[in-house]
């Protein structure tokens, strides 16, 4: 008797805990079952992912027009390029431009030496109308940095930093490297402030330079050759743009 009561107290006992169970299962199955918790799809979806696309479109377009519109005028300003033909005088250097690059080389060769002049796109401080003199004296409007090595066979350079006014240049700084010197060794070398030099000093400098084509004939060139470069390089920017919006 008393084992029959185990068996039937321990399968009341596995009953009541399976009830419970079963009960619980129901109740979860219930709650995910709701129709609020289900995953639905909103009927504005599609239209909202069209008319985002419609926007990207109609925005891209419009830059488009814009874009077309600005290479159109720049086309309309006519500008020859000029070359070392259409220079004035004797214009003795080898212009090296590369379209996309910011800068221009100069070069020639003159009694053993190789000049190299890198040209660098003109800066605009102040209003090109504008006639007055700046403190160092030289006139406002566009100017231009100049980079003049004059190299000899041995390696061994002079290095110029210049800045190109209409009909003058002023130099800025001065200094001697050699082949495969490194920007500390240039820096080391750049010597005294040429501002503080003598007068009759600087002024051999200018000579120097004047005599290996560098002078205001040959900048007066550069910048008119400048300025034309900064139209070709806009219209190749643009260009440029307007591809990558096409693909």
């Amino acid at each position: 008797m008393a084992f029959t009561w185990c068996v039937r107290r321990s399968a009341s006992g596995l009953a009541s805990v399976y009830g419970n169970r079963m009960s619980r299962l129901r109740s979860i199955s219930a709650v995910v079952s709701r129709p609020s918790l289900a995953p639905t799809s909103s009927p504005f979806r599609p239209f909202a992912l069209y008319s985002t696309a419609i926007d990207r479109m109609s925005s891209e377009q419009s830059l488009l027009r814009v874009i077309d519109s600005e290479i159109n005028t720049a086309l309309q300003i006519d500008d020859p390029d000029l070359d070392e033909e259409t220079a004035p005088g004797s214009f003795p250097f080898k212009i090296e431009d590369n379209p996309g690059h910011q800068t221009v080389t100069l070069t020639r060769e003159y009694k053993g030496e190789h000049i190299k002049v890198v040209v660098s796109m003109p800066s605009f401080d102040r209003d090109e109308n504008d006639d007055e003199d700046d403190e160092d004296g030289h006139s406002n409007g566009s100017s231009i940095p100049l980079v003049v090595t004059v190299t000899k066979k041995s390696g061994l350079s002079l290095e110029f930093s210049c800045m190109a006014f209409p009909d003058e240049i002023a130099i800025d700084a001065l200094s001697v490297s050699n082949q495969g010197s490194t920007l500390e060794d240039k820096l080391a070398n750049e010597g005294p402030d040429f501002e503080c030099l003598d007068e009759n000093l600087k002024k051999t400098f200018y000579k120097y330079l004047e005599i290996r084509g560098v002078k205001a004939s040959t900048t007066n060139f550069l910048h008119q050759y400048m300025m034309r470069k900064v139209k070709r390089e806009y219209l190749l920017w643009l260009k440029n743009v307007k591809k990558f919006m096409e693909e």
